[in-house]
């Protein structure tokens, strides 16, 4: 429904627009305009130019090849590809001085070409896919679109220089798959290499044919049914094709395009394809071996190293910055619809998971991943020997202690997902929830965080020690559960949670009768007995406090979080760690300041927890009003006036309280907190001290840490914590379970 002579006015437009099909023309003469819906059809039907978009309110003028693959498949040209128009007021009009321009928002334009005040121009597109601006008069031709080609080569178009003017013919990527903006390769002949084919990435050399003619192997170019020609003279130097034959009966057009992954191919083809890192077909060798290849997986990392938006990287711009870099294991644009921008890891350290909410296309290098499933199973090895995964039901696979590994699922299904009202606590290690398998049992669930002060290391410990200790004051570890960056460690459930649930809360503590808070003493002790003493390992617990003593239904008491437990040889009496580690206020002097550690260390810890549960107040209290004594000095303080009762938390002493069972239990925690760890009782004495009525002892001396003070970074030595705290030390404040 061509017309030569009529101008389209918007409401014709908008009328076409109405009653259904775009309007079309044949050519687009001086002050007509073609807008939005109207397209421009060359005579046999075979090109269309128009108005498209490819994301919401990014519009584009370009050429396009009719059949029945989508538009986006079948572009050839984008005349406006860096300047894309935000909404559909864009029109391609010739001005009465013959530029062709697009027009837009009223008053804007691009002009992609001036047309030196010619007369009566028009623009038509022919069969070939050219996009033709001549004077009508004259016929003389001002402009074509084949001498600006995109991404797209068709037959009749060139890549070569015309020597004259010196400017070249080259085809070059888009930005992304849905960004036609310019890319990083670029396609065309090199004159440095006798005018072989080349493709530059970001004008390095990046493939090269093996000759001018681009017969690559028997399986090139000419072999798919391209015929190729050069010509080379005074004026120009270029490569074109003619179309393709099919069964030696008609020719079709199979336009080849270079994608923004560098690869060169048509419709049926890849030509080539240097992202296998292959160098035998004309490939630049890269940094890494061709068999490194990138597997990309629906997962989550916390933030890698993102490079500048400013430097308009795509997908393979940043497959190559991860290549290049030998120390980069994975790598995602940061735009996953556009597939631009860069965002690179050097370590899978950072893992959160696959197939979680927050997930996204990461590429992971596969013998990356490979190690770090090789590295897992041998965890898994290590931690649970030949022991099965448990079923998603829960089934126990039995094994000599009983410890079995949990699949993340059913972890999942026993806490509603992790749900906030399954939560019990958080602490050093992470949050804890409560779950129930399937067969009713009810469970404690430890995740490890990812921010935690803890990690792998202290998991392992945990998981390793916990399952050779069997003591009715150890909580006992049910199993545990590794699944991508996810460590999990499950326990029995403790129904009364920790201590320090009961004993800091003013509504609660009236539950712990002296009774009771006499036999989780001595229980807490028994335990440290088993633990320094008589189990298979000798193990200084390190972290011992109110919120690591949890509390059955009977109120029993069982120490729990051995995360960072140090086990000792037999023989062994004191060692110096580098790390130190757990609660200040709870730390023996020597361990605190210089790293040494010995039983000593968790006796002092002992004392500290005994001298609080007598007195129901933490030991970062303050005590007096001149001067900040901690409980430990009040209590030192008050032992010397002789007023040890006056300790004894107010909230016991209405019932019958035996004086002498609490000035012993007193006696005993000043003697457990003593500065000099040689003047500190054992624990098998602090046990002989409890249970024997008519056992005399010693008069404790001056206790360490009796004013608030906190231990200086600099009184530290060698302490280097790999956590997330701000300071030397790792923090653990486990709460209830």
């Amino acid at each position: 429904m061509a017309s030569k002579s009529r101008k389209l006015t918007l409401g014709f437009v908008c009328l076409l627009l109405f009653l259904g099909p775009s309007s079309q023309l044949d050519r687009l003469l001086q002050g007509q305009e073609l807008k939005d819906g109207d397209e421009l059809v060359s005579a046999q039907g075979i090109f269309t130019l128009g108005f498209f978009y490819l994301t919401r309110n990014n519009y584009y003028l370009g050429i396009w090849l009719n059949d029945n693959s989508t538009r986006l498949q079948n572009l050839v040209w984008v005349a406006n590809r860096d300047a894309p128009i935000f909404n559909n007021s864009g029109s391609l009009t010739i001005d009465d001085y013959g530029n062709l321009k697009i027009s837009y928002n009223g008053s804007l334009s691009i002009v992609l070409c001036s047309g030196q005040e010619a007369n009566n121009a028009s623009a038509v597109l022919l069969d070939t896919g050219n996009f033709v601006l001549r004077e009508t008069s004259s016929e003389r031709q001002l402009w074509q679109s084949f001498d600006y080609p995109t991404h797209a080569l068709v037959p009749g178009m060139r890549l070569g220089v015309n020597r004259k003017t010196g400017h070249t013919w080259s085809l070059t990527s888009w930005r992304g798959v849905l960004v036609p903006a310019v890319g990083s390769f670029t396609l065309g002949l090199e004159p440095n290499l006798k005018n072989r084919l080349v493709i530059l990435w970001r004008e390095s050399l990046y493939w090269t044919s093996s000759n001018v003619l681009f017969n690559l192997t028997s399986s090139g170019l000419t072999y798919y049914g391209y015929h190729f020609s050069y010509i080379s003279n005074e004026n120009e130097t270029y490569l074109n094709y003619t179309g393709v034959e099919e069964n030696y009966i008609t020719r079709v057009i199979r336009p080849l395009k270079i994608d923004y992954f560098g690869r060169l191919s048509d419709e049926n083809y890849t030509l080539v394809d240097c992202t296998s890192h292959d160098d035998t077909q004309g490939c630049k060798a890269q940094c890494r071996s061709h068999d490194d290849t990138f597997t990309p997986v629906s997962s989550s990392l916390k933030d890698g190293f993102k490079f500048d938006e400013s430097d308009n990287l795509t997908h393979k711009d940043c497959e190559a910055k991860c290549f290049d870099n030998c120390s980069c294991v994975a790598y995602a644009s940061t735009n996953q619809y556009a597939q631009t921008g860069c965002e690179i890891w050097s370590t899978l350290d950072r893992l959160i998971g696959f197939s979680n909410p927050n997930a996204r296309t990461i590429y992971f290098l596969a013998s990356a991943l490979g190690e770090r499933k090789k590295k897992q199973k041998m965890l898994i090895k290590e931690l649970g020997g030949n022991v099965k995964a448990s079923t998603v039901n829960g089934e126990e696979n039995q094994q000599n202690n009983d410890e079995k590994i949990f699949s993340f699922e059913s972890i999942c299904a026993a806490t509603s997902n992790f749900s906030i009202e399954n939560k019990l606590g958080e602490g050093g290690f992470g949050p804890v929830y409560k779950g129930i398998l399937p067969n009713g049992q009810e469970i404690a669930i430890k995740r490890l965080s990812r921010c935690s002060g803890q990690g792998l290391v202290e998991f392992k410990n945990e998981a390793i020690l916990i399952t050779k200790l069997q003591h009715t004051n150890l909580v006992k570890l049910l199993g545990f559960c590794i699944q991508d960056e996810e460590k999990i460690l499950i326990y029995e459930y403790m129904l009364n949670k920790s201590l320090d649930f009961f004993l800091f809360d003013s509504t609660k503590k009236h539950l712990l009768s002296w009774k009771k808070r006499f036999n989780i003493i001595e229980g807490i002790a028994q335990g440290l007995v088993y633990l320094h003493k008589y189990s298979r390992l000798r193990v200084i617990h390190r972290d011992l406090k109110t919120s690591n003593i949890l509390l059955d239904e009977e109120m029993n008491p069982k120490i729990s979080d051995f995360g960072m437990a140090k086990i000792f040889g037999i023989k062994e009496i004191e060692g110096n760690t580098n790390r130190v580690v757990g609660t200040y206020g709870y730390m023996a002097p020597k361990y605190a300041r210089n790293g040494l550690i010995s039983m000593k260390t968790d006796v002092f810890s002992y004392g500290v927890l005994l001298l609080e549960i007598v007195s129901g107040k933490k030991n970062n209290s303050r005590f007096h009003f001149d001067y900040s004594l901690n409980l430990i000095g009040y209590a030192w303080q008050l032992w010397n006036e002789d007023k040890g009762m006056e300790l004894i938390d107010s909230t016991i002493l209405d019932e019958s309280c035996p004086a002498s069972e609490v000035l012993k239990c007193i006696h005993v925690g000043l003697l457990c907190v003593q500065e000099h760890a040689t003047n500190r009782p054992t624990m098998l004495d602090v046990v002989s001290f409890l249970v024997n009525e008519n056992l005399q002892l010693s008069p404790p001396k001056k206790p360490a840490f009796y004013i608030n003070t906190v231990v200086k970074e600099s009184e530290v030595s060698e302490i280097k914590p790999e956590n997330c705290s701000i300071n030397n030390v790792t923090i653990s404040e486990m709460e209830a379970r």
